[in-house]
């Protein structure tokens, strides 16, 4: 680095910390504003996400940038989780594709499109179910099962805690709402701040600069002591993607419905069955499991739903991470701090 950067950051969601936390650590002198209330508010949605990283598995709706800023960032986080104050959970273990034999025509079609789409190399292992019981004992027998080698986890909250903490040394503006970014300059409500740099990472909150849309998720955290899950499970299914994500020491992440609406209020009855039928379908000890968290969100998505990087001098803008945000987002950060000056 050859001098101090005065940097502006729009947004304080997993971009904003990422950023703050990297830019810190190099020396630079780093301002963070975002309307929320306060460090622990939750309404950005790297809080909710279950923390699945799976770069082939999002093939499926993702493109091949996608993949390929995935397993650059799946060999970035190891070295950003050591780097962090507070421990926070990963593991990179492999995640598994299921699928019940009557969803075989779906898993079928999922399993030749990875292949289409996926470079020479990558690729979902079939498992037989000797061998999809050792791997994970608390599945029920029967379903069809594939290993995604080198596929991993990461536990979000931990982690967007850690990452505000390893950024001490930046400013953090709360309630301070960034009405609007340009080169070199954030506008505030009380008027235009001038920065080396920017960095509008708002999502939802870039509207209208961007046509960014928020789309409805929810999750569920499921308390089972015993259960011993020990990787993430993906069940194809006809009709959902749902995703079983293990937290330590006992807590199983269900998740997510995809819904295309804005509404923030709180988890339907529909998907609380649907996602809990369908997740203790393969699981069946998630039976006695006790729901003790769930929450709903909205996930940023761009028209053709894919993540935006665009710079010019003096400003970056990164948004539309959708469902892929813990997936991308330490690549994009790598990608974005090559303009600096």
């Amino acid at each position: 680095m050859t001098r101090v950067l005065r940097i502006g950051i729009a947004g304080a969601g997993l971009l904003g910390r990422l950023l703050a936390f990297t830019l810190t650590r190099q020396g630079h002198a780093v301002h963070v504003h975002d309307p929320a209330e306060g460090s622990q508010a939750r309404a950005a949605a790297g809080w909710t996400a279950a923390g699945m990283l799976s770069p082939l598995a999002e093939l499926e709706s993702a493109d091949d940038r996608v993949f390929r800023w995935g397993l650059r960032s799946l060999d970035l986080w190891p070295r950003i989780v050591r780097e962090l104050a507070t421990p926070v959970e990963f593991h990179r273990d492999g995640s598994l594709l299921v699928a019940h034999r009557e969803d075989g025509g779906t898993a079928r079609r999922v399993l030749e499109l990875l292949a289409r789409k996926a470079p020479a190399g990558h690729h979902a292992e079939p498992l037989s179910a000797q061998r999809l019981a050792q791997l994970e004992p608390a599945l029920r027998p029967g379903p069809q099962g594939w290993l995604l080698p080198g596929e991993g986890r990461i536990h979000t909250v931990q982690a967007m805690q850690a990452l505000l903490a390893g950024a001490a040394g930046a400013q953090w503006h709360w309630s301070s709402r960034v009405e609007g970014v340009e080169p070199h300059a954030l506008q505030l409500p009380g008027g235009r701040e001038r920065f080396d740099w920017v960095f509008d990472v708002r999502g939802l909150g870039a509207r209208p600069q961007l046509p960014v849309r928020g789309v409805r998720g929810e999750i569920f955290w499921l308390q089972a002591p015993g259960l011993g899950l020990q990787r993430p499970v993906r069940l194809l299914h006809a009709r959902h993607r749902v995703y079983l994500v293990p937290r330590a020491p006992d807590l199983v992440v269900v998740g997510a419905s995809e819904i295309e609406s804005e509404d923030r209020s709180p988890v339907t009855v529909r998907t609380t069955v649907e996602l809990l039928a369908a997740a203790h379908s393969i699981v069946p000890a998630l039976a006695e499991a006790r729901i003790v968290h769930c929450e709903s969100n909205l996930r940023p998505a761009l028209p053709d739903n894919q993540p935006l990087l665009e710079t010019v001098p003096g400003m970056t803008r990164i948004n539309g991470l959708f469902r892929h945000g813990w997936l991308i987002a330490p690549a994009l950060v790598e990608s974005a701090l090559e303009s600096l000056p």
